[in-house]
């Protein structure tokens, strides 16, 4: 899905209401899209790969309001588990 399909998801995990973020909130899905592909992920057009996109600008949009830089567990557990799979599947061709 294209970043503004998948906005209306980012808003409600962050509970937002409105428009006014909107702008804010697609540049995050981008920076979030260019952080994950920077880890080594291929990103597709799936509902797993959509859900970690909104789970990493989630993470950043709450990241500027705390002190704490610290990734949630959760969130670096589905990046780990996205990698290892892509890197440990076996090209059967």
């Amino acid at each position: 899905m294209t970043d503004l399909a998948i906005l209306p998801i980012l808003k409600m995990n962050l509970g937002i209401a409105g428009s006014t973020w909107d702008r804010y909130l697609q540049t995050l899905l981008a920076v979030a899209r260019k952080e994950i592909t920077r880890e080594g992920i291929t990103i597709n057009d799936s509902v797993d790969d959509d859900n970690l996109i909104v789970m990493y600008a989630a993470y950043l949009f709450r990241k500027r309001a705390e002190d704490s830089a610290t990734m949630p567990r959760m969130l670096r557990y589905a990046l780990n588990n996205r990698v290892i799979s892509e890197k440990g599947a076996v090209d059967e061709s």
